[in-house]
Formats: C-alpha cells, structure tokens, sequence
C-alpha cells in the first residue's frame, strides 16, 4: 500500500478537518450514545490528524487504536504531542498503536470496538479487500466512518482545456494494478456503499471538498505537483506539454490566482439492527 511522508500528511491536515463533512457526526454521536468506554479504531491512521480531530467532537471516554504499517507514522502518532487531549465533554481520550496489515482484518479483530474510521485510505483498497473489510465491521456491530475518499472530480480556477487531460489521466492511475491489486481509487465510495447496504447496513454519504486558495499556496503546489506526476506516470505521452502546463500552473498558485476544488466524499455506515456492539 501507498506510503506517505509525514510532511505530506501534516501539510494537508488543515485543508482535511475544513473539508469532512460535520453532517455525519450527529448520527456517530446517537449510535455511540450511552456506552461506557468508545474504542476507536484508525485504520491507516497516518500521523494521527483524524483523531486529534475526531475526539474532541465526541462526547465519553475513548480509547483509540491506532493501525497502520508504516511504524515511523504509528511514531509520530503515538508522541503526546499528537494526541487528542481529551473529548468534547473532558472525558480522558487514551491512545494505543498497533502495526499490521488493516486489510487482514476480521470480525473477530474487531470485538468490542464501538467505530471503526480512516481518512484518505478507501480508494487505496482494492475490491476485494473492501468487501472483506465490510463483512468484518457489519459482523462485529460496529459503525464505520470512511472520510476524504477521492470521487475523481477536479474543478481548477482559471481553467483550462489540458485540466480534463490530466484529470482522465490521473483518475486511471488511481485505479491502476500495483503489486498485483487492482485498486478502486474513483470508484470507492460507490462500490463501498454497495457493498455495505448489500450487508443490511444503513449508508450515508456527503461531499468533503478541499477548496484550495491563496492561503493554501504550499498545499496547492504540493497537490498539483502529485497530481500532474501521477497523470504522466499514467500516460507519459503527456509530458512535454505537461511540463510547460505544470510551470504555468505553479506560477499562477505562487501569485495567488490559482484556485482548486478536489472532491471528496465521506461514507457513514451504521450496523444492522441486532449487530450493534455490545
């Protein structure tokens, strides 16, 4: 699976908690209502960014495990200076980290766990390991919060004709074959949303933009550059003209005329009636 840097993952921690999308909260709140100790489960967890935004939005005590397999981010999210402090309320917020494989999840790994949540990690999966995923959370009775998974979608202000080039390109490569998996990228939330309700659970979606401007000059760069690089990696017929276009897209961003819209969707899963947690 894909690694990340910390510094990527710390520059676009701001752009993700303005993004996610709050309408799903009330609904995790009402199904974690009245249990004595939440237990939180991030899978692919990063740095930690979606906990230290996540906890201080529910109410009780919780306690957080940490998945991920790269070791250096489990480091990084386990250092106190990462954790959330505490919950909405003041309960205490505890945090613990396990290195493994999130795809190798069963039901069994996840007795006792009230919700199980991940940012940026649904269009990594392939099919396979989705539905495998799926099974387990609906068979232990826990909800599922998927966030900021791509939908595919780019608008870029000013635009311009090559954009819809790059776009196709780059939306290919998220789906393309790695290592032997056939990743969903795009195709992520619809395929999870079917998965899930074909289980009997109850799915919700919303959209979580990242809606990029001048005060947001570095993480544009940085997007833009990952962007543009993954469409040629997909296509490298593109890549004179996707050189000059990339210059003129920097130096539009450092000027501040350059805006961006990247779509995102959130996945809210609640269990089937009778398969909640005890």
């Amino acid at each position: 699976m894909t690694k990340y840097a910390p510094s990527w993952l710390h520059l676009r921690e701001d752009a993700d908690a303005t993004a996610r999308a709050t309408e799903l909260l009330e609904p995790v709140r009402s199904f974690l209502r009245g249990q004595d100790e939440v237990v939180i489960r991030d899978l692919g967890c990063g740095t930690g960014s979606l906990g230290r935004w996540l906890a201080r939005r529910l109410a009780g005590r919780q306690r957080w495990i940490l998945h991920d397999r790269d070791n250096d981010l489990l480091i990084h999210a386990s250092a106190r200076t990462s954790r959330p402090e505490h919950a909405m309320d003041g309960s205490e917020v505890t945090v613990v980290t396990e290195q493994r494989d999130i795809t190798a999840l069963r039901a069994a790994d996840l007795a006792g766990t009230s919700l199980v949540v991940a940012s940026a990690l649904l269009d990594l999966l392939t099919a396979e390991e989705m539905s495998r995923l799926a099974e387990a959370c609906v068979e232990a009775g826990c909800a599922v919060l998927l966030t900021l998974s791509v939908s595919g979608r780019v608008v870029l202000s000013p635009s311009e004709k090559f954009d819809i080039e790059i776009s196709d390109a780059f939306n290919a490569h998220q789906r393309r074959v790695t290592e032997g998996r056939w990743l969903l990228g795009p195709d992520a939330v619809e395929v999870a949303s079917g998965v899930f309700a074909r289980l009997g659970a109850t799915v919700r979606r919303a959209s979580s933009p990242w809606r990029l401007g001048a005060d947001q000059a570095a993480l544009t760069a940085e997007w833009l550059t990952g962007w543009v690089g993954a469409a040629c990696e997909q296509r490298p017929e593109l890549i004179p003209d996707a050189d000059t276009y990339l210059r003129r897209r920097l130096a539009q961003c450092a000027a501040g005329e350059l805006n961006a819209m990247v779509q995102h969707e959130d996945l809210l899963v609640l269990p089937p009636e009778g398969r909640v947690t005890a």
